[in-house]
């Protein structure tokens, strides 16, 4: 007989406990599963649950901490976990079936037992999401119940697409670790799997880095920050400034903690370093990486800025491979990504340093130089073991067949990298920017960049569209963005997110073809959980 561990929740309070919770009846989970067969009867769960599962398998691990996280609010305290011969007194069992997929699960929930069967630890951290939301919205956060039920069903599920994203720049607006780890928490409850996270920018870098200590001792402070719109459409005396200085950065030892609780999830964190401009406050930092050598401010406004770093200099390549070198020790990701947007090019077409480059390299257009420079990096990253992702703008020019692209231009970035045989990573802006405004009434809504990309617009995304099924296996994920320079707090940040990020997760996770006015129904169960967890969102959705 196999051994197994037991893992048994009790009542904080053993005589204070509130009354059983009933079940909210339909069920109705997000992203949508692949199949749902419900049956008859509920299954009860109560504080003295047991959790049965073979003892030092890592399915185990994930889903009975995962469980500890679900219980806890609900019962007063979680999962405690004592070794056991068998499983005979259990009402959850959890199972490894390896004719799954490393994702996928099969959840049976009975009136006698819940059954969660998984592929792999990501698979057993899926089903308890599920099982999470089965779960009466009313009884999460409730602290003491007695008991909750569960309507009885079988739910098959596997997610349709590997890379299910959201990226928060921490750039523009700093967040602090444990609003970073909250986002995290929102991503594992609508079953995404990747967090990039853009740690250096013009207005901020963000990543202690030991060989160049000076990138957070001068690049992760700005003197003052851009507030409310320039209303001429330039930065002149009519801009308004708030003059506290806004800064901030993570330690090493904070970024492990993060990856290690994003591992805890089923999350991938992939660092974003930007390569060769989005630069200013790594030149403010170090100047001799600039054309010039001139001596900068870390950035104040918004807008693209054309001092980059200088291709030209050897000098610029040790700096970067360096800064590499720590940011590879730091996140076990197999994909690092390196910007590459929005490089202007005219400090380059003044820079003796830059002609040289080109004569040597037998280069005939400017654009070449960035080439150059990206698959430069691409080389050590994989020497290295791990992939370059860049924004679309590096397809503009020879770019290399191992080079992902993130398409944020519209998807014809990420349609003609898929057609030349590029993976791809699907994020346009019309359907993917977080930072956009959610409903047309602008003057009912906190300050956005711009644009309009309501819930409904991101459901509607088609990220294989114009591609054959050959093509098609190149688009490896969607990504949903966060730029925040008009996001200065986490409140405000969330309200962005949700309830967008729920019809990307369902884009990325569920089987094509599902109807947005079943999508809108499920949600509602999902807004009650928001309102139980104290999560903001944008409610118009909910009204349209």
């Amino acid at each position: 007989m196999k051994r197994l561990l037991v893992a048994a929740t009790w009542c904080l309070l053993a005589c204070a406990c509130g009354g059983t919770i009933p079940s909210d009846g339909r069920i109705a989970v997000v992203p949508r599963p692949v199949s749902v067969v419900e049956t008859e009867g509920v299954f009860r769960l109560a504080p003295g649950v047991v959790v049965a599962c073979e003892a030092g398998d890592a399915v185990c691990g994930r889903a009975v901490a995962a469980l500890d996280e679900v219980l806890r609010p609900i019962f007063g305290r979680g999962a405690a976990v004592r070794a056991s011969g068998d499983g005979q007194q259990a009402q959850v069992f959890v199972v490894r079936d390896s004719a799954l997929g490393p994702e996928a699960y099969r959840l049976t929930v009975a009136p006698e037992c819940v059954r969660i069967e998984a592929g792999g630890p990501a698979g057993a951290f899926y089903a308890v999401q599920t099982l999470r939301q089965l779960i009466p919205a009313a009884a999460l956060g409730a602290g003491n119940a007695a008991a909750v039920e569960l309507p009885c069903a079988t739910i098959e599920d596997a997610p349709r697409m590997g890379y299910r994203g959201a990226m928060l720049d921490v750039c523009r607006h700093f967040f602090t670790v444990e609003e970073v780890k909250a986002m995290l928490d929102l991503m594992a409850l609508h079953k995404l799997n990747v967090f990039h996270w853009h740690l250096t920018d013009d207005q901020g870098w963000r990543i202690a880095i030991d060989r160049y200590p000076e990138l957070t001792r001068v690049g992760s402070v700005r003197r003052r920050t851009l507030i409310g719109r320039d209303p001429g459409g330039e930065y002149d005396e009519t801009c308004r400034y708030d003059e506290t200085p806004h800064g901030g950065f993570y330690t090493k030892e904070q970024i492990r903690d993060v990856v290690a609780y994003a591992a805890e999830r089923g999350i991938t964190v992939i660092p974003e370093i930007e390569f060769p401009g989005h630069a200013v406050a790594a030149l403010a930092s170090c100047p001799w990486l600039s054309c010039t050598g001139e001596q900068y401010e870390v950035r104040q406004t918004w807008d693209i800025d054309d001092r980059v770093f200088c291709p030209g200099k050897e000098t610029t390549f040790e700096f970067i491979e360096g800064v590499l070198a720590e940011v590879l020790e730091l996140f076990p990701s197999e994909y690092i990504h390196i910007g590459g947007d929005e490089c202007p090019m005219t400090f380059w077409q003044k820079c003796p340093h830059c002609a040289a480059r080109m004569r040597s390299e037998g280069l005939t257009e400017w654009r070449q130089l960035q080439n150059y420079a990206t698959a430069r990096v691409e080389r050590f990253l994989n020497a290295h073991g791990r992939r370059l992702i860049g924004w679309d703008e590096i397809l503009e020019g020879d770019v290399t067949p191992t080079a992902t692209i993130m398409s944020w231009r519209g998807a014809a970035g990420g349609v003609r990298a898929a057609r030349q045989g590029n993976r791809a990573i699907m994020s346009p802006s019309e359907y993917c920017y977080l930072d956009y405004y959610q409903s047309e009434d602008r003057d009912a809504e906190p300050l956005a960049w711009g644009g309009y990309v309501s819930v409904a617009k991101s459901y509607s995304f088609d990220p294989f569209a114009d591609l054959t099924p050959e093509q098609q296996r190149c688009i490896v994920g969607v990504q949903g963005n966060l730029w925040t320079e008009y996001i200065a707090d986490w409140a405000h940040a969330q309200y962005m997110l949700l309830p967008r990020l729920a019809a990307l997760a369902e884009v990325a996770w569920s089987p094509a073809g599902g109807a947005y006015d079943d999508f809108r129904s499920r949600m509602e169960r999902m807004r009650r959980e928001y309102d139980a967890c104290g999560f903001r969102y944008a409610e118009h959705m909910f009204g349209e």
